[in-house]
């Protein structure tokens, strides 16, 4: 299957797409049921699989392996990985692309980001040189067949931001993002600048971006929106309150299943069982 082109041609059609940041397994098999594409996020991967902040932790290894178990489980699902700043070097920015491509990945975002890197709605970000952004983001252009790529830039100061923007339009990726957009008048802006290449807008609970609707979007010519941490951070409410509730109840637990409970060990493995049914669909029936 071309991953990335179903993803191009799904882009090229009416609307904004959207792709939900899934952290695990787990919160994937949540989100499948409900969208039909995945963004890998930085923030949520670095915060479950480390328990740290996203500031450059990430083993491109680990980000592999992870997207690999996501292929299996959901074969006809859009993951878009975000692969930060290629973990620096160009050169393993291009093995890491080969890699991704390889086990089935839809696309790659590439930050301008220089380290010690940040999360795109955080202080302090600093960016690369322009030219020395653009030499790796080709050579990871050049190093995919059918990927679909993302060019990125972090750029904060206003005239580098479009012009950054409209240096990225002008290259063969297929995307651009500018991250940490503060405003509804600078997405018109930078659509403005990109021209008729796609772009793609990043929402963040408490970011510095506003909330928008996928109708917002649209009218404002987004073409992709990724949602990076609905999963993560629902995860961490829902879990302070289960603790909470837990600890009041001094210990019992609460009642479980299709009664209108919570869920319980059934709920838990049906939703599971059906990663498994996804690859042999033979199985569904047994399974349900």
């Amino acid at each position: 299957m071309r991953y990335g082109q179903a993803l191009r041609n799904e882009i090229a059609s009416e609307g904004t797409t959207p792709l939900i940041g899934v952290y695990d397994m787990y919160s994937a098999s949540v989100a499948a049921a409900h969208y039909n594409g995945f963004f890998v996020s930085g923030f949520g991967f670095a915060a479950s699989y480390y328990g740290l902040p996203d500031i450059g932790f990430i083993a491109w290894p680990d980000m592999v392996a992870f997207v690999e178990r996501l292929r299996g489980a959901f074969p006809r699902h859009h993951l878009l990985v975000d692969i930060d700043d290629g973990y620096v070097d160009p050169e393993v920015a291009c093995h890491v692309v080969r890699r991704l491509e390889r086990i089935g990945a839809t696309g790659v975002i590439l930050e301008d980001q220089k380290r010690p890197r940040r999360c795109g709605h955080a202080d302090g970000k600093m960016v690369l040189p322009l030219d020395e952004y653009l030499e790796k983001l080709n050579l990871v252009l050049a190093s995919r067949s059918d990927l679909l790529v993302v060019a990125r830039t972090d750029a904060t100061e206003e005239a580098d931001i479009l012009r950054r923007a409209a240096a990225l339009a002008e290259t063969e990726a297929d995307v651009v993002l500018v991250d940490g957009v503060r405003s509804v008048d600078w997405i018109r802006r930078i659509r403005k600048v990109v021209g008729d290449k796609p772009l793609l807008f990043n929402q963040i609970a408490g970011g510095k971006s506003p909330r928008l609707s996928l109708t917002e979007l649209t009218e404002l010519g987004v073409d992709v929106a990724i949602y990076s941490t609905p999963c993560l951070f629902a995860a961490h409410r829902a879990m302070e309150t289960a603790m909470a509730e837990l600890k009041f109840a001094d210990g019992r637990l609460p009642a479980a299943g299709a009664d209108g409970g919570d869920i319980g060990v059934k709920e838990a493995t049906d939703l599971l069982a059906r990663n498994i049914g996804r690859q042999h669909p033979q199985r569904q029936t047994v399974l349900a």
